[in-house]
This record gives structure tokens, C-alpha cells and sequence, in this order.
């Protein structure tokens, strides 16, 4: 499945819609190069939750946890990561077993390390938006992608605040 993004806000609008297929559990990879919007799109994914706050990529901490009532979301950022193992050192393998829902930008970092997707999503710069490109790899992951489609439609779906159109390819 591929959707166009046309704006920072059409951006983040999306990110707030795959927040809400996600239901609060899973994980998803966000991949593409630097700048091309993986942490934009996390800044929508926690707006589902509530979240109103900066949100930063924790390239030098690796994990940012975000906790709303009994729910928590990980972001972890793994660029700087030298070695699949520092996860272990971290607390990788119990926030990764934790069922939570889990966004990764850089996985290909921790490959080898890392439990599989449920979701990919890619991200390339497309004249000034983003194009996304989302990946089921489990049952879970086709889950998402069936009440993404249902919560956006099959055409396209004007932001709340109507300066950016998300538009199904």
C-alpha cells in the first residue's frame, strides 16, 4: 500500500490514523533516509494516544518510552548503534517482549537482533511531501492495514485542520 503525504500536516494526520489502527500494540519499522519524516510520522502516531508534546528522535538514548494510563509506546531510534547487541544492555529485550507498541527508526541497525515487524513503513521524500509505503509482514501487520484503509477510505482524507490531503495510491 502506498500513500501520498503532501504536507507536514497531512504527515502527521496520517501518523495519528496508523496510531489508531495500531491499537496500542505491535511493532513497527520506520525506515528511509535521514530527514525523509520517521520521526514526523511518530509525532502523529502519539497524537492518537493524546500526546501534545515535542517529540524528539532518541538517536543518543536509543529509547524514548511514552506512558498514557496502562498503555506504553517505545520509540527507539538505533542509527548510532555500533552493535545489534547493545540493545541487550539497554533493556531492548524487555521492552521488545513488552506488549506495547514498539516504532523503530533505523531497524536494519539491529538487524539479527530484532524480533520481525508486524509493520514497515517507508518513507521517501517526494517533491514536498513524503511518499509512505506500508508493508504488512504479519497477520498482525494486515490487521493494521485493513483498519488503516477503513479509518482513512480507499480515495483520500482531508487533515482535521484541512491543510493537508493524505491520498491512497
Amino acid at each position: 500500500m502506498q500513500v501520498q503525504l503532501n504536507n507536514e500536516m497531512a504527515h502527521v494526520a496520517f501518523g495519528e490514523a496508523l496510531g489508531q489502527a495500531l491499537q496500542g500494540r505491535g511493532r513497527v519499522y520506520l525506515e528511509g533516509d535521514l530527514g525523509a519524516g520517521k520521526t514526523t510520522l511518530t509525532r502523529g502516531v502519539l497524537r492518537a494516544y493524546g500526546y501534545q508534546g515535542a517529540v524528539k528522535s532518541p538517536t543518543y538514548t536509543l529509547i524514548e518510552p511514552y506512558e498514557f494510563g496502562l498503555q506504553r509506546i517505545y520509540h527507539l531510534d538505533l542509527y548510532r548503534l555500533v552493535d545489534p547487541e547493545e540493545l541487550e544492555f539497554i533493556g531492548g529485550r524487555d521492552v521488545l517482549a513488552d506488549d506495547a507498541l514498539c516504532l523503530i527508526e533505523w531497524p536494519s541497525r539491529g538487524e539479527g537482533w530484532l524480533p520481525e515487524a508486524d509493520l514497515r513503513v517507508t518513507l521517501h521524500v517526494k517533491d514536498t511531501g513524503r511518499l509512505a509505503e506500508l508493508t504488512a509482514v504479519s497477520e498482525r501487520g494486515r490487521q493494521v492495514v485493513a483498519e488503516l484503509q477503513a479509518l482513512c477510505g480507499n480515495e483520500q482524507r482531508e487533515s482535521a485542520e484541512e491543510s493537508g490531503v493524505i491520498q491512497w495510491i
